[in-house]
């Protein structure tokens, strides 16, 4: 199916439908799962989990499809996790780790509601208008089994629609020649990306780092003295994410104007749930 959707209906479905992935990465089960593989640093969790995908990948594949990872958190534990456990013993790790993590945040009768299954098809169907062409982190998971439990294939289908975005919106930060660090200074700045701590944390940058990243984008008239996103910087921000909507917008074209605001519901109301029992830190987003 193929009509004219509404502005941003493709943004606003895939940010109702993206938190049912990233809180996989923040679950306890996750790192329950591989904690018998020795692989306990929340960072070598992340990367090893996200990357399985692509197989037993070097640190430069991982920095350069990840995008905004300093290379030497990186390297410290890629490719070294692939000897404690197998890309395919990561996946196997991630898809157990999912089905407690989505059990436990939507609740056992949570995931059997006719409405998971749904949500799922119309997420896969959205999925087929995706593109594997210069797409790695996207084309890497579209080459995986869908799941046949209801919760999961969500989970799958949600996953191929945000690495698709995603390998978009890499393509955009670097024609709009925002370095990593750069683009999340300004992502944070907007009011909409991580706290400073939690990118400092998770990304391997230090605070030494994240003022040097301030000064470049002040010297391009994007950030002011305070901090705060100038009107060009603003505006930067907008074209950013206008621009990733062209270039994600076939899945979404594919599934159809009413397909997408059903989806966007249903997704919107799981994600609510998920949120309401605790799927994020409190203090994860943020200036501060």
């Amino acid at each position: 199916m193929t009509t004219t959707l509404p502005d941003r209906a493709g943004r606003h479905c895939h940010n109702a439908l993206n938190p049912l992935h990233s809180a996989a990465y923040f679950a306890p089960d996750f790192a329950k799962e591989l904690a018998p593989y020795g692989i306990e640093d929340p960072r070598a969790l992340y990367l090893a989990g996200r990357a399985a995908a692509l197989g037993a990948v070097s640190a430069g594949t991982v920095t350069a499809t990840f995008y905004n990872f300093d290379h030497g958190l990186v390297a410290r534990h890629i490719p070294a996790v692939w000897d404690l456990a197998s890309p395919q013993t990561v996946l196997d790790a991630r898809m157990r780790a999912v089905d407690a993590m989505m059990r436990r945040l939507l609740g056992e009768d949570g995931v059997t509601q006719p409405t998971v299954r749904e949500a799922a098809d119309l997420a896969l169907r959205a999925a087929e208008g995706c593109t594997r062409a210069g797409r790695p982190l996207y084309a890497a998971h579209a080459d995986l089994p869908v799941p046949g439990e209801a919760h999961l294939a969500l989970w799958h289908a949600a996953t191929l629609l945000r690495e698709h975005r995603g390998d978009a919106h890499i393509a955009i930060l670097q024609h709009a020649e925002l370095d990593p660090l750069e683009a999340l200074v300004s992502h944070t700045a907007s009011g909409r990306g991580m706290a400073p701590k939690w990118v400092l944390a998770t990304r391997g940058w230090e605070q030494s780092d994240w003022a040097a990243a301030q000064d470049r984008l002040r010297s391009r008239g994007l950030l002011d003295n305070d901090g705060e996103l100038t009107d060009d910087g603003l505006a930067l921000r907008k074209r950013l994410e206008d621009e990733t909507d062209r270039l994600d917008r076939r899945p979404y074209s594919h599934l159809g104007a009413e397909g997408v605001a059903r989806l966007t519901e249903l997704a919107g109301g799981f994600t609510a749930v998920a949120l309401g029992n605790g799927a994020f830190p409190e203090d994860l987003l943020g200036k501060e």
